[in-house]
């Protein structure tokens, strides 16, 4: 059996980006994309991005900040939710209302935003106490996947492109972000999340002759157009990685 399929997540809100990724996609030929959520939270384009997303013939998962956008009133909601909560309308709400926090494809992938069991944890990463963000352990990375039984498992939310492989040979991929190449966030510590790139990321999965390979892509799209509508939305660290993979 040969599987080929795109893995897409964490766009937050950014339009162009995603459309370049799905562009780059379907000239490569692929049909079948899985999304790992965080679709619209951000202060770029929420209601284009999800009404995009809606119309892809895809399989979904929530992402923490889609919960945030149908959990709480928007005064609760923090500095890239409550912009994307403006944009949206009740029916946009009703789709991600629907979303699973979790799936399975195609029988053979288990699809997960952060970790198995909450959408708000790193699963490939440790943040230090001292903001240093590191890979996690391999134990600690496998402890996370006991019960999946499926040999790929993916997962997101960090917005890092990284591959584990397991000692019993399943892999762990997470796809990096379609739309936001840094961020800054406090929990557990204090740290910052670079790409190094404005590039926007997705990758490719494809089982041939029982093992699964990924091919992880930067794609080009007019990241100067994103980093200045974020620049113009009070979003000045945010516009800085989308022009150039840095928070500052």
């Amino acid at each position: 059996m040969t599987i080929r399929f795109a893995a897409i997540a964490d766009v937050h809100g950014n339009f162009l980006a995603l459309e370049a990724v799905i562009a780059d996609i379907r000239a490569q030929g692929i049909n079948e994309i899985v999304n790992l959520g965080d679709m619209a939270s951000g202060p770029l384009d929420a209601r284009r991005t999800m009404d995009a997303l809606m119309a892809l013939d895809a399989v979904h998962v929530l992402g923490n900040h889609d919960r945030y956008l149908i959990d709480r009133p928007p005064e609760k909601m923090g500095s890239w939710d409550r912009p994307a909560h403006a944009q949206l309308d009740a029916g946009h709400l009703d789709w991600l209302r629907a979303v699973p926090k979790t799936s399975v494809f195609r029988d053979r992938v288990f699809l997960c935003h952060a970790t198995p069991e909450h959408d708000e944890i790193y699963w490939l990463e440790t943040v230090q106490p001292d903001g240093t963000v590191r890979m996690s352990s391999l134990d600690a990375i496998a402890e996370r996947a006991k019960g999946i039984t499926q040999s790929l498992i993916l997962c997101a939310h960090t917005h890092v492109a990284r591959a584990v492989r397991l000692r019993d040979g399943r892999l762990i991929v997470n796809p990096g972000s379609v739309g936001s190449p840094g961020y800054r966030d406090t929990h557990p510590f204090p740290h910052v999340i670079e790409a190094g790139t404005p590039d926007a990321r997705d990758a490719i999965l494809e089982l041939t002759d029982g093992s699964w390979r990924v091919t992880f892509r930067h794609v080009l799209y007019d990241h100067a157009a994103m980093a200045a509508l974020a620049r113009q939305n009070g979003q000045a660290e945010l516009a800085s990685a989308l022009a150039t993979g840095w928070i500052s």
